[in-house]
């Protein structure tokens, strides 16, 4: 029987109390991190809640408004990166090899590596807010103006830094396939369908950058200026419906590319589904380039009527074809009857 040497055996003790001790400095350290991101979030909240309380009554619900405008964008994708982690959690714990069913390679991001990035986008958004509306109180109107604008700039230099930091091929797998989103001139992976589907149910998102960055352009962040300029960056802007169906149309062209590789004629189906997303948004944008009279008339009941088609049609869809609830719902009326 082989018995290792007195040398490996305390060899591997030693690692393992390694290991041990790694384990227990890092459950020491959850403690006081917990702890200070408390101090620092009930911090932000005091000061937020202190520089609101000094600024005007009649000008303070307005500026709330365009100071969630900014941030709002950035706060629902923290908030997305930290469900994306949990889903990421959820498929260990239930075995779901999910590094192949979305094309990883093997230095994908884990979920703790998720929560990571979410973390210090947790932290830096709700500072960053803070920063605004504590400089915008006490005058300071130029600095504020320049916080949103420096945190979307920081946004753009990390995505697209070149070195090998901030998990460098997980950046140029996500611009990579944004590419193939926008441009679907190659075979349709499950990266560029997912990722497509999930843009879609973005428009809140889309909708305020558009505004956000059309008043940075247009310097009109920190003022009211926004507000006898509604046409530039308001609800009058053409861009906000382009933008808005840009999510669609890009999903429409790629189940016309699948339909070519494949032939399969659900594509084509699958391709109207998001054809019908068209007219209900720029129906909906015309309310604001129309008179009234013509709206109520005319506009209105065509909008309301693709808005009808649209949600039925996308009901169906999800209801027998992405979830697949046919096989379900026939058993469950086959046991109502019994």
């Amino acid at each position: 029987m082989y018995r290792p040497s007195r040398s490996k055996v305390s060899h591997n003790s030693a690692l393992r109390s390694d290991s041990h001790a790694d384990r227990n400095n890092g459950s020491t350290l959850i403690g006081p991190i917990v702890t200070l991101f408390v101090i620092w979030g009930f911090t932000c909240c005091k000061i937020g809640w202190d520089s609101v309380m000094r600024m005007d009554a009649n000008l303070r619900d307005l500026f709330l408004y365009e100071a969630f405008l900014y941030y709002n964008p950035l706060l629902l994708v923290t908030m997305m990166v930290w469900l994306w982690g949990v889903n990421l959690w959820i498929f260990l714990q239930s075995t779901v090899s999910y590094a192949k069913v979305f094309d990883l390679d093997q230095n994908h991001l884990t979920h703790k590596e998720i929560w990571k990035c979410s973390t210090w986008m947790t932290i830096i958004v709700p500072t960053s807010m803070t920063a605004y509306l504590y400089l915008y109180s006490h005058g300071e109107v130029s600095l504020a103006a320049s916080q949103p604008v420096l945190l979307y700039i920081l946004v753009a230099v990390i995505l697209i830094f070149p070195f090998d930091i901030f998990y460098l091929s997980s950046r140029y797998f996500f611009l990579r396939t944004l590419f193939h989103i926008a441009f679907p001139l190659q075979p349709i992976s499950f990266p560029d369908f997912f990722v497509a589907d999930i843009l879609t149910s973005m428009a809140k998102v889309f909708s305020d950058l558009e505004r956000s960055v059309c008043r940075m352009v247009n310097r009109q962040v920190a003022t009211i200026a926004w507000l006898e300029a509604d046409s530039v960056c308001g609800s009058h802007s053409v861009a906000i419906p382009i933008v808005l169906v840009l999510p669609y149309i890009w999903r429409l062209l790629q189940c016309l590319r699948q339909y070519r590789d494949t032939k399969e004629k659900n594509c084509l189906f699958n391709a109207l589904k998001y054809s019908t997303a068209v007219p209900v948004i720029f129906l909906s944008a015309l309310k604001y380039h129309v008179l009234h009279e013509k709206w109520t008339t005319l506009y209105r009941p065509l909008w309301l009527l693709s808005s009808v088609i649209n949600s039925l049609y996308s009901f169906y869809w999800d209801i027998t074809r992405d979830w697949d609830l046919r096989y379900q719902i026939y058993q469950f009326s086959l046991s109502e009857d019994c």
